[in-house]
């Protein structure tokens, strides 16, 4: 069967930090691209971060340069997305969807598989 499972969510102090995961079954993830998407209450959902399959020169939205950081475990067939400095606007649902084309492409129809989503929630 093919998935992702995302995981690694919680309530987090602001500026505290959390590790999301996004683990494959099914496919591997090294020949996907990856995209961390957010969606908040009562907004779109938006794209915060993107692996591509090659690993070079990843995609991160402004609002969390320097704080977002995406990397990959083929090993583990697994993608990660390290949040730092928690700010109570990243408050939302996490997903991360995997496409087998190249390049980190923004738009969620590119997308063949996507996980269940995890939340953060980010509260003092």
């Amino acid at each position: 069967q093919v998935q992702l499972v995302e995981s690694g969510g919680g309530l987090v102090q602001p500026g505290g930090s959390l590790r999301l995961s996004c683990a494959a079954s099914g496919f591997t993830l090294d020949d996907h691209t990856i995209f961390w998407f957010r969606q908040a209450p009562g907004k779109e959902r938006e794209g915060v971060s993107c692996i591509s399959r090659s690993g070079t020169n990843p995609y991160y939205a402004n609002s969390v340069k320097g704080r977002f950081t995406i990397s990959r475990d083929n090993a583990k067939n697994t993608v990660y997305l390290q949040i730092n400095s928690l700010k109570p606007e990243d408050t939302a649902v996490y997903y991360c969807a995997a496409r087998g084309g190249y390049g980190c492409i923004i738009t969620e129809t590119a997308y063949n598989y996507w996980g269940q989503g995890t939340q953060v929630t980010v509260s003092s």
